[in-house]
């Protein structure tokens, strides 16, 4: 199928990808005169911006002042070459016309500030008056001069108002015309005279933005702030907010965990022995930048991926998936505990005895979530980051988990053994004395 002569490629015919696209539109777009017609790709979540980069300078001084420090702080970021272009919301280019009226020679010609005011206001304003009725039609009534003598600054000085006596007073006798530009528009963000930076990087958003931080701070005055919008704005606001979850999550692990063992110490073999070896499974392949991504070397693997928010909640997930195999051996460690075996011997042969169902349910998880690190076509970038993360972090997480729980089991777990070595009380005989066994007996002092 096509439109406009564009023949639009299956997916899996297709040889570019968007990014080497926008690469080879940008000069030819460049060159379309009497425009500025930039290449923009979509925000890959909803709530962004047009562009990727929306910097916001506010302060409560005049817009044109505002203007003034954002175009030297887009011209500083702009020698970083990590912006491929920026541009400004604010255009000063209005032009306005301002009649300056001189009170002393309003004085001396004996004439009326507020009938002057009138005047000139019935003549220009365009104001609505009423209406009159013609053949049962309504039309409004707008005083004005007609457009013909009010198309230039020079024609104003032709008009007359009302002087003393009736007479008329040309207002080129008494006033003066000031031309200057203002912006188009005035723009406010939190109730403060703002300017936006906005533009498409050539770099991290990251980087970009310390860019334009460090920019403004050195060029700002006092009373100035920045803020941001947009892709922007997710970035500086929620990217900071997701150790704080994987700390959440590890708190509510360790909580359950604890109620579920009645210990403080189990808990802690379990996390320890698998959620830091999982998140270095799952982040060495972002860490070695294997995406394939068109900045990325030609040896990387060409899975779609990089640590984005689909990576964040992957690495999230794969914390409790993982902490599943620490709990299958500690709590059979335990249980044998109880029985009488020593803490080595008991852990020794959980691990042993527990190697099955962890190697089933890990390859459970990784073969069902496979098909995500290996699936093409659009949309699969954000399926990459979160598959690759679930695999490669289970995959390793368990491997290593295998030798890591045992030995912080010893280390740090507790003695359940001889808690356990007590006789069993028989029940009473009618006669009121006690019946044991012939094991040992335990009493107040000791074992007997």
């Amino acid at each position: 199928a096509g439109f406009s002569g564009v023949v639009v490629k299956p997916w899996d015919q297709r040889t570019r990808d968007i990014y080497h696209i926008r690469q080879e539109l940008m000069p030819k777009l460049m060159m379309v005169p009497g425009i500025q017609v930039f290449p923009v790709l979509p925000p890959a979540l909803p709530g962004g911006g047009t562009f990727p980069v929306e910097f916001v300078i506010a302060s409560t001084a005049d817009s044109k002042q505002v203007y003034q420090i954002a175009q030297q702080v887009m011209n500083a970021a702009m020698q970083s070459h990590k912006f491929v272009f920026l541009v400004l919301d604010v255009k000063i280019d209005q032009p306005q016309s301002e009649i300056l009226i001189d009170r002393d020679k309003v004085a001396a010609l004996n004439l009326n500030l507020q009938q002057v005011g009138g005047d000139l206001g019935a003549m220009l304003g365009g104001g609505y008056v009423n209406r009159f009725s013609i053949d049962g039609r309504s039309y409004k009534v707008i005083p004005q001069v007609q457009r013909a003598s009010r198309l230039t600054t020079d024609q104003l000085k032709d008009i007359y108002v009302s002087g003393p006596g009736g007479k008329l007073v040309p207002l080129s006798s008494f006033a003066t015309v000031k031309n200057t530009i203002e912006p188009r528009t005035l723009n406010r963000f939190n109730q403060l005279n703002a300017v936006k930076i906005s533009g498409v990087i050539a770099a991290p958003l990251d980087s970009a933005l310390k860019v334009l931080e460090d920019e403004a701070r050195k060029v700002m005055p006092p009373g100035y702030t920045i803020d941001y919008g947009g892709e922007s704005r997710q970035l500086r606001t929620e990217g900071s907010k997701f150790f704080p979850a994987l700390m959440l999550a590890l708190v509510l692990i360790f909580l359950v965990l604890a109620a579920q063992f009645n210990s403080f110490r189990d808990p802690l073999v379990i996390i320890l022995g698998s959620a830091p070896l999982a998140m270095f499974g799952a982040m060495i392949f972002t860490a070695l930048r294997a995406p394939g991504d068109p900045s990325m070397p030609h040896w990387t693997w060409g899975w779609t991926t990089s640590w984005n928010i689909y990576s964040q909640v992957g690495l999230i997930t794969l914390i409790g998936l993982v902490a599943k195999n620490g709990i299958l051996i500690v709590e059979f460690a335990n249980t044998l505990q109880e029985q009488g075996r020593s803490k080595l011997a008991a852990v020794r042969e959980a691990a042993a005895t527990r190697l099955r169902p962890i190697l089933m349910t890990t390859a459970a998880t990784v073969f069902g979530h496979l098909m995500l690190v290996f699936v093409t076509g659009a949309g699969a970038a954000a399926r990459n980051s979160i598959g690759l993360v679930l695999v490669c972090g289970m995959t390793i997480g368990t491997f290593f988990t295998l030798f890591i729980i045992p030995s912080l089991y010893v280390l740090i777990a507790k003695d359940h053994s001889k808690e356990h070595l007590h006789a069993v009380i028989a029940p009473p005989l009618p006669g009121g004395s006690a019946r044991t066994n012939t094991g040992p007996v335990a009493t107040g002092n000791g074992v007997a």
